[in-house]
């Protein structure tokens, strides 16, 4: 199939890439050149703004923004809506807001133009593992789609199947999943990410307790010099702890045992801040995941090494960077 990328940084370059090695047919467009003709080089179709992209694409068109959520997207999503025609379709698989999601499905229906919401799980992963798709928006576009989500999800590969799954027709085990009307994709993974926050938390604390064990406040008897990257890596083998978040900090504490490399400065990403307003509308307590937000806060101001493996793990699943010192 066709498809129209705007925004080729960490993942959307990388989706292009993956969609192009199965077979589909992609043209692109970012405000950095050097991004368009890197993907050019690698057979891509290249565009110069907006509207070249459009021109590029064959009727019903299906444009992918990939934008950082907020404003950004928010103008290329208002553009998109001059430019294309009635029967296309815009997908927004960033972070946004779903209640945007809602409003702007609203507005596009008025020109008969389709939109879907996309959350959108993998990171810097997602080109060689695929990304999970949690998918909300207008029923038909997303069933006409499917194999650009088919290709862009992991598969059921080799993870065992869930007992009592067999009658189920649903692609769940692939790795995508149509959730519902506007909005609901991206709600999905906005408590995902509320509940990565708090995942992450947890490690982050306990790792941080074994590594304070050494230190001279504790009788000697029971003061251990204990081996974090040797204990995440053994915790991957046979744990009931054992997850992909769990892989990654092995792989941090090996690069880099005492996580000097890190400041502990721990950015939010919106999700984790949209997941507690949700919780606090529907009146569901969240004490964990509110802990891990405000830890987050904190962490601006004060750093500890639960908050530097906090960092670390951001860097490692997403390619997050700390924030430069001024």
């Amino acid at each position: 199939m066709q498809l129209g990328m705007i925004g080729l940084g960490r993942m959307g370059g990388n989706i292009v890439r993956r969609l192009m090695r199965d077979g589909h047919s992609c043209a692109v467009y970012d405000n950095n050149p050097a991004a368009v003709l890197a993907l050019g080089g690698e057979g891509a179709v290249t565009s110069l703004d907006l509207a070249d992209l459009v021109r590029q694409l064959s009727a019903p068109r299906a444009v992918w923004v990939m934008l950082p959520s907020g404003a950004i997207t928010e103008a290329a999503v208002q553009a998109l809506g001059e430019l294309l025609s009635p029967g296309d379709v815009i997908i927004d698989g960033g972070n946004s807001n779903f209640k945007d999601d809602v409003r702007r499905a609203q507005e596009l229906a008025a020109k008969d133009i389709r939109y879907i919401d996309v959350g959108t799980s993998g990171g810097v992963w997602g080109l060689e593992r695929g990304y999970c798709l949690m998918i909300g928006g207008d029923r038909d576009s997303v069933q006409r789609l499917d194999p650009i989500f088919k290709t862009l999800a992991p598969g059921i590969g080799e993870i065992d199947r869930t007992p009592g799954r067999a009658q189920r027709q649903s692609t769940a085990e692939e790795g995508y999943l149509y959730t519902g009307p506007a909005g609901s994709g991206h709600f999905v993974k906005m408590v995902h990410n509320g509940i990565e926050y708090g995942l992450m938390q947890a490690y982050a604390e306990g790792l941080d307790i074994l590594k304070g064990v050494a230190q001279e406040v504790i009788p000697a008897e029971r003061r251990y010099d204990l081996d974090l990257a040797d204990i995440t890596e053994l915790w991957r083998r046979g744990s009931v702890v054992s997850s992909w978040l769990l892989d990654l900090s092995a792989t941090a504490l090996a690069e880099d045992p005492q996580l000097k490399g890190y400041s502990g400065h721990v950015e939010d990403s919106g999700e984790g801040r949209w997941t507690i307003m949700a919780a606090i509308e529907e009146a569901v307590p969240t004490d964990v995941l509110s802990a891990a937000l405000y830890t987050r806060f904190r962490s601006r101001q004060d750093h500890t090494f639960a908050e530097k493996l906090l960092s670390a793990m951001r860097k490692q699943f997403g390619g997050h960077q700390e924030p430069q010192k001024g």
